[in-house]
């Protein structure tokens, strides 16, 4: 394997952005960083690529993804989506237990690991699926090779509701490792419903989502989940919080001292309930996208440090599936390709510093879970890495990745693009055309995660 030298980008990492920065990748490692010029005999030795004007990013770690498979492939599968996931930068995934069939066994887990390790382009782990009597297989997962257990405490696709409350006091009680929660109270959204239903039959529009899993659903879910890790000490991870509400939860302090973190997704970081009429089906996610001023909040609560890893929930759905009455369409939508760049986006107009993105989807992400030897650029660590370079562009069609060929981004225009996305030091990604289809190099694939945590 030849040495890469990426050389004179502008480089993101740990708070700062170092200009004219050269690194030098040796068997999947970052070897050296070079704050100045390359020795002229390393540069004769090493494949050189000009990374003057662009910025230089550790690969994104999305926590949270259904890439549907086993069993769901028709919406997406693991080849696919990550493939969609290193044409937008992101070379980790962590991806959900809600296949068919559930990976609620170790059995059933390690399938998905195996077939992951034949066609991943990215790295990947898997969570183990909470159900109301699987306890005892879930006290078997390995801490150091799987990222956690995923616990739906509100139904969502698949309904893997755990509802029973003397399995979730056993499981925060007994579990050694990390639990990500789906937070939504499930008796609010069946109320909520019921009176939808009542007042619009078949027909309701897209614009009651956000009431009928509302805000009190949320922060009711949050607030037991929280209480429960608080009794037991347990190691809580909510995910995708999206009212305002919540973030009263969740303390501004480093990572490495928190017991209970958080995670916000891009989408409600993006569009508020003033966007159902025009994008419709396309934003319906669960938990509900919500309010402006719920927006505002969360974007706050990034930057304060309350909320400590941004993802995506990327969740593929045909285009016939989001197209049914809202009864039998279902939730989530594809997102992978598109979060490192609409968060730029976002930086780009003043609302989060392209440093804090980095912390948010890179550091924090490998911090919270003890990712081994990731997520940053430093000396040793893996060349996880993404390029990126300003250049207009449009989403659209032709240019998606994903397998279900649409996003709820179809239309809009981003300023920067992924040129470049390295996995493990070798370069699976290329694009040099923005709004183009870039160019995979697909003779390697991605590794498993491994975790360095304390399980205690």
């Amino acid at each position: 394997m030849k040495d890469i030298i990426i050389k004179d980008a502008k480089v993101v990492n740990e708070g700062k952005v170092l200009r004219d920065t050269s690194l030098l990748i040796r068997n999947g490692i970052i070897e050296k960083i070079f704050r100045d010029s390359v020795p002229a005999a390393i540069l004769a030795n090493s494949e050189v690529i000009d990374a003057s004007g662009k910025y230089l990013l550790p690969g994104v770690i999305d926590d949270q993804v259904h890439f549907r498979e086993p069993g769901l492939t028709h919406k997406g599968d693991i080849y696919s989506e990550s493939k969609a996931a290193v044409a937008g930068g992101v070379t980790s995934f962590m991806e959900m237990p809600n296949t068919v069939p559930q990976a609620t066994t170790q059995e059933l887990l390690n399938q998905k690991f195996q077939r992951a390790s034949e066609v991943s382009l990215a790295n990947y782990s898997f969570y183990i699926g909470a159900t109301n009597d699987n306890l005892e297989e879930l006290l078997k997962t390995d801490p150091e090779k799987v990222c956690g257990i995923k616990v739906f405490m509100g139904s969502s696709t698949g309904n893997m509701l755990v509802d029973n409350p003397k399995t979730l006091a056993s499981l925060f009680q007994k579990s050694k490792m990390l639990i990500a929660v789906h937070c939504e109270d499930e008796s609010i959204v069946q109320a909520n419903l019921a009176l939808a239903v009542e007042k619009y039959g078949e027909e309701i529009p897209l614009s009651e989502h956000p009431k009928i899993r509302d805000a009190s659903a949320c922060f009711n879910s949050s607030s037991k989940a929280v209480e429960l890790a608080k009794k037991f000490g347990t190691r809580l991870h909510i995910l995708h919080v999206s009212t305002a509400a919540e973030i009263a939860l969740f303390e501004s302090a480093p990572i490495k001292s928190k017991k209970i973190t958080s995670e916000v997704c891009v989408h409600h970081l993006w569009f508020s309930d003033a966007d159902y009429e025009k994008y419709g089906a396309k934003i319906k996610w669960n938990p509900a996208i919500k309010s402006a001023s719920d927006r505002a909040g969360l974007i706050k609560a990034v930057n304060e440090n309350r909320i400590d890893v941004i993802a995506t929930d990327h969740a593929p759905h045909t285009e016939e599936e989001k197209g049914r009455p809202y009864l039998k369409m279902p939730s989530g939508g594809p997102l992978v390709e598109h979060s490192l760049v609409a968060m730029l986006e976002m930086s780009r107009n003043g609302k989060i510093s392209i440093e804090k993105v980095v912390e948010k989807m890179c550091h924090a992400p490998s911090d919270l879970f003890g990712i081994e030897k990731r997520g940053y650029i430093r000396k040793g660590y893996k060349a996880d890495l993404v390029l990126v370079d300003a250049g207009k562009w449009t989403v659209s069609k032709e240019n998606i990745q994903a397998k279900c060929n649409w996003s709820p981004f179809e239309g809009d225009s981003f300023y920067y693009f992924v040129t470049n996305t390295f996995v493990n030091g070798k370069m699976v990604y290329e694009n040099n055309h923005p709004g183009k289809k870039g160019i995979f190099h697909e003779d390697s694939k991605g590794e498993r995660l491994s975790f360095n945590r304390d399980t205690q």
